[in-house]
């Protein structure tokens, strides 16, 4: 018996990355014999974002009232990270990306085998290292540590391929109601944020117990 988590996210939300850490505790905690398929799909919370990203310090700045503001909700993500064992270190980062490349990439990744490998490449090379996620070298880079081959990468993220499906994929979010993330599906079931290992352990339980009762 198997059970699908369908994993809503972008890759400049710190909740996302302390999400998924939290999803894979939950998945390690599971009875043997489950299996469990994570997929994610894309969600812009910057749609508008400039292709080139912007100064962090400018745009949170002008997002949340002051710079004064965004280093106390970074300090509250830095918090909540060190009891995940995530490490957050935002005093690297120099700005905020544009997203969609890196979407792009993680849709190449999924019939590769790669998409958690790339995944968690860019989110904590983003969080942690203070990576720049919106540039197409850094971006081959982080494929490369996945796995995935470079040169087919860079090939890949200086062309178009990918951009359709990508932007049906943000579009089906919206469609389905995602506001926020993350967000996720748990063959059916939908919760949002990061929650905790424990809730999301009893939602996947409640899949695989509803799956075996419909195959009865």
């Amino acid at each position: 018996m198997s059970v699908t988590v369908t994993m809503t996210s972008d890759f400049i939300c710190p909740w996302c990355l302390i999400g998924e850490q939290r999803l894979f505790e939950a998945i390690d905690s599971l009875p043997p014999g489950l299996e469990v398929q994570v997929d994610w799909r894309p969600f812009e919370l910057n749609p508008q974002m400039p292709k080139e990203g912007m100064d962090r310090k400018l745009y949170r700045s002008q997002k949340f009232g002051s710079w004064a503001r965004s280093l106390e909700l970074d300090a509250y993500t830095v918090a909540a990270g060190k009891r995940e064992g995530v490490a957050f270190d935002y005093d690297r980062m120099t700005r905020t990306p544009n997203t969609f490349a890196a979407h792009r990439l993680t849709w190449l990744a999924a019939p590769e085998g790669r998409q958690r490998a790339v995944v968690e490449g860019i989110l904590r090379g983003y969080f942690t290292e203070g990576r720049d996620i919106g540039d197409l070298d850094t971006l081959t880079e982080i494929a490369g540590e996945a796995g995935l081959d470079r040169e087919m990468v860079r090939a890949f993220l200086a062309g178009s391929e990918g951009e359709a499906e990508v932007r049906a994929l943000l579009e089906g979010a919206l469609a389905r109601g995602v506001a926020g993330v993350p967000h996720f599906d748990v063959d059916g079931s939908v919760i949002t944020g990061a929650q905790r290992p424990e809730t999301l352990r009893h939602t996947i339980l409640a899949a695989q117990a509803r799956k075996a009762q419909a195959a009865e």
